[in-house]
């Protein structure tokens, strides 16, 4: 009887042992991190040598276990990492986009508050994310916004030796002022100190391009919209001084429009875009380009070219003429606008600068 009992009891203890060591082993597996102890630091090496932001890294050595901390040299701007890609020879982490160019080192710091400094280059291209406007004209200044703007030392006319005067500069925003110039589009090349980068964002010159309305209407041109007429606006506008405003009636299908009787608009396959800004209504609305000569013909319930327009914003859109058949039945066109169904649930106003066609 004794020697059963010693047996269960054993047996109990070796399972309550066993689940000791298996809940021990989960604890210390909680969060995934290899169970690696903080090395020496005594030496790394990363691979690639140099990179910009976004990119991978892989540091090798020895002794470099439970690393807590990475940070680039330049201002103290930390990376952030997932502990369980950290072993006692290797750590996989990315280049912080908040890194700053140019050579420093990285800094690594482990649980045991040893630390490890490996130099490195940080390739910090200026980048833009957004612009003020990408239409100008002489002495317009334009605000670039981005990253690693901070250095720049040039900005050209892609392409060209044409310079753009820097009016200032920060780490996020760039403020340039167009110069007079032949060019009638154009990306930019912007230099900083770690090189050369081209923006995707071109830019228009108005002064360069078939002008139906910008400050005014264009030569020739004129208002051509149905129902209330189209009114000139110098509390709204997106470049210049003035835009052009048109409320549509509710429950009414009217075009807000411009013409061009004589002598009308040729066909050039020099101008590659029809553009504009548009500044948007109380609501979400779908507004669709008409015109005379297109297939639909002007103001009739075409909806072959619609343009989404959001609520309250100013928008630009750059749309190819390949897309939009302008002079799908004959040249000159004589009529373009903009048609919208409804609107139903209350009249909308909406405004217009720089509608032009570009070269």
């Amino acid at each position: 009887m004794k020697k059963i009992f010693f047996h269960k009891l054993a047996g109990r203890c070796i399972a309550i042992l066993a689940m000791v060591i298996f809940f021990s082993a989960c604890e210390k597996d909680k969060d995934g991190t290899p169970d690696v102890k903080p090395g020496n630091m005594s030496s790394g090496t990363l691979s690639p040598a140099e990179a910009g932001g976004g990119e991978l890294l892989t540091l090798s050595g020895s002794g470099i276990g439970d690393i807590r901390s990475i940070v680039f040299e330049k201002n103290n701007v930390p990376a952030p990492f997932t502990p369980t890609l950290n072993t006692e020879s290797n750590l996989i982490f990315h280049v912080p986009d908040t890194a700053y160019g140019g050579s420093q080192n990285i800094i690594f710091t482990n649980s045991a508050g040893k630390t490890l400094s490996v130099a490195f280059n940080v390739l910090a291209f200026a980048s833009v994310s957004d612009v003020s406007n990408y239409n100008f004209t002489e002495g317009v200044e334009i605000t670039l916004t981005g990253n690693n703007l901070e250095d720049v030392s040039k900005v050209v006319f892609t392409g060209t030796t044409e310079e753009i005067a820097v009016v200032s500069k920060s780490r996020k925003t760039l403020v340039i002022k167009m110069p007079a110039t032949q060019i009638a589009r154009s990306t930019l090349d912007i230099t900083n100190s770690t090189g050369k980068t081209t923006t995707t964002q071109e830019f228009v010159n108005l002064d360069k391009a078939l002008q139906i309305f910008t400050d005014g209407y264009g030569p020739d041109y004129g208002d051509n919209s149905w129902g209330d007429g189209a009114v000139i606006s110098t509390t709204e506008f997106k470049s210049g001084t003035k835009s052009v405003s048109k409320t549509y009636a509710k429950g009414n299908w009217h075009v807000f429009g411009f013409a061009n009787w004589w002598p009308g608009t040729a066909s050039d396959p020099a101008y590659k875009y029809f553009s504009f800004w548009v500044k948007g209504a109380a609501a979400d609305h779908i507004l669709y380009i008409t015109g005379d000569k297109r297939t639909g013909g002007f103001g009739n319930g075409d909806q072959s070219a619609p343009v989404n327009v959001p609520a309250n914003v100013w928008t630009y859109y750059k749309i190819p003429l390949s897309t939009l058949n302008l002079w799908a039945t004959g040249s000159p066109f004589n009529q373009i606008g903009f048609w919208i169904k409804g609107p139903d649930n209350q009249d909308e106003k909406f405004y217009l600068d720089d509608v032009i066609l570009i070269k």
